[in-house]
């Protein structure tokens, strides 16, 4: 059985991640972001959304540790998605267009048929609740998905199992949101 930790940023949703990853067969747990890397015996990490806004990532635990010396695919979801990019050299600011509530997210051309986002249509609605947003993909990073507000709603490393998403996809308003999860116990399963 594949094994996913939820790393516990502060959010309002981690309980639903964990929840998601439960309802679909994974050996899953919430553990706190300052546990160290040693004791996670993981084949993939969800870093959770938080109320950590920009500036404040001392607040983020181990969570730049995981990213750099976890050799197991990670998910950032809201504020993990957003560390995930600045930890890696790209920017994450505050919104000219804070979004909360319901969005049209687009993909990009050619998102990849084994990805995170594997199956979804080319336009869906998701759910969003954030103030900061990535404005600069990392190196090494591309962009996956967009919305009218935020250009970088989802990204990925392109040689790294790495993966950031603005919006929520562990909440029942998100459309496909289970789906996400899916591919990404798929990715860890690989």
């Amino acid at each position: 059985m594949v094994r996913i930790v939820v790393i516990d940023n502060g959010g309002q949703w981690t309980h639903r991640e964990w929840r998601t990853l439960r309802d679909l067969g994974v050996d899953t747990e919430i553990v706190p972001n300052d546990t160290p890397l040693a004791e996670l015996d993981v084949d993939g990490l969800v870093l959770s959304g938080g109320s950590p806004r920009i500036g404040l990532e001392d607040t983020l635990g181990e969570c730049g540790t995981y990213l750099d010396e976890a050799e197991v695919p990670i998910l950032g979801i809201c504020a993990g998605h957003q560390f995930m990019a600045g930890h890696f050299g790209g920017r994450a600011e505050a919104a000219q267009t804070p979004e909360f509530g319901k969005t049209e997210l687009v993909l990009e051309d050619g998102v990849g048929q084994d990805d995170i986002l594997a199956g979804l249509p080319d336009r869906s609605q998701v759910w969003e609740s954030h103030n900061d947003e990535v404005t600069t993909v990392p190196e090494g990073f591309e962009t996956l998905a967009s919305s009218e507000a935020c250009r970088v709603q989802a990204m990925r490393h392109r040689e790294r199992p790495l993966y950031g998403l603005q919006f929520h996809p562990e909440v029942s308003h998100t459309e496909h949101g289970e789906e996400i999860f899916e591919n990404f116990v798929d990715i860890c399963k690989r």
